[in-house]
């Protein structure tokens, strides 16, 4: 992250330096348990290649940035991008075991941080790219950092009705709540690439080729009851109301309990989860 960085992005440079990079690198092994199926599926449609260069976007905690050492191994390189100072904190301690791969992590504001021109073969992201405050100019900027030919695989949500492992609990906690404004379906946050077609025009004004986006689902958590119930108070819609109105948290807790008891599972709390698999090609 640069020290002029656009005004623009600046509330989401805010947030996740401070309560939501936070909370997610307290729970960091939970995320990344339960967010592995959809990654592992994205890192699939990305291919890495043994000495490829890799651009890992909104790397986060860095278990994204570790997996695409090992497949670009030996002799390639990852430099894992992301915003968030207490998560990549937590990224810059892990232990890369891959020999001869150059991992990096740096604090960098993808949407307009210069990357380096041509300096990568692909670029991947685990739920790292809706919230850009300008998404055509984030995905040319990061198209721009592509050699010719290079290649962009990430992982975003389908809408929120397709996930009930969040949809679920917000609906059971709604009638304890104050009303709750709709959200901007355009504005950054974690469904902002729900809508299919927003997804390919943004890449193609971006100068993307290529481009597929095909749907996938998975059962995802692992957590037990408890420990997924105190989750789902932290991350999410239902966490930013809850700040709002902490005298609500034990009936809150209570009904969200009960919704996801059912799907507790010899492997944990498991729901069913949709995205998207997005590839394009720098023409």
């Amino acid at each position: 992250m640069t020290n002029d960085a656009p005004a623009a992005n600046q509330a989401q440079i805010d947030y996740w330096n401070t309560l939501a990079g936070q909370v997610w690198a307290r729970f960091q092994a939970q995320l990344d348990r339960q967010l592995e199926p959809l990654g592992r599926a994205a890192l699939a449609a990305l291919a890495a290649s043994p000495g490829e260069r890799i651009l890992d976007i909104g790397c986060g905690c860095g278990v994204t940035t570790l997996a695409l050492a090992e497949q670009v191994s030996p002799a390639g390189s990852v430099l894992g991008a992301d915003i968030s100072a207490p998560m990549l904190e937590i990224a810059r301690h892990r232990p890369s075991l891959t020999p001869g791969v150059a991992v990096t992590f740096r604090q960098a504001d993808v949407q307009s941080d210069d990357l380096g021109r041509a300096a990568f073969d692909a670029a991947f992201s685990r739920f790292g790219v809706m919230f850009f405050s300008d998404p055509p100019a984030a995905f040319a900027n990061i198209r721009a950092a592509l050699r010719p030919g290079g290649r962009l695989a990430f992982v975003c949500w389908r809408p929120l009705a397709d996930n009930p492992w969040m949809g679920a609990p917000l609906a059971a906690a709604r009638p304890l709540l104050p009303p709750m404004p709709p959200p901007d379906p355009l504005a950054p946050g974690p469904f902002a690439f729900a809508d299919p077609d927003r997804v390919r025009a943004i890449l193609s004004e971006a100068g993307f080729g290529s481009i597929s986006i095909e749907p996938f689902d998975a059962p995802i958590g692992g957590g037990d009851l408890e420990a997924t119930v105190d989750l789902t108070l932290h991350v999410g819609p239902l966490s930013a109301a809850l700040r709002e109105q902490p005298h609500l948290r034990e009936p809150v807790s209570e009904a969200v309990r009960e919704t996801l008891r059912p799907f507790s599972t010899p492997s944990g709390v498991m729901m069913p989860a949709a995205v998207w698999i997005v590839r394009a090609t720098n023409l």
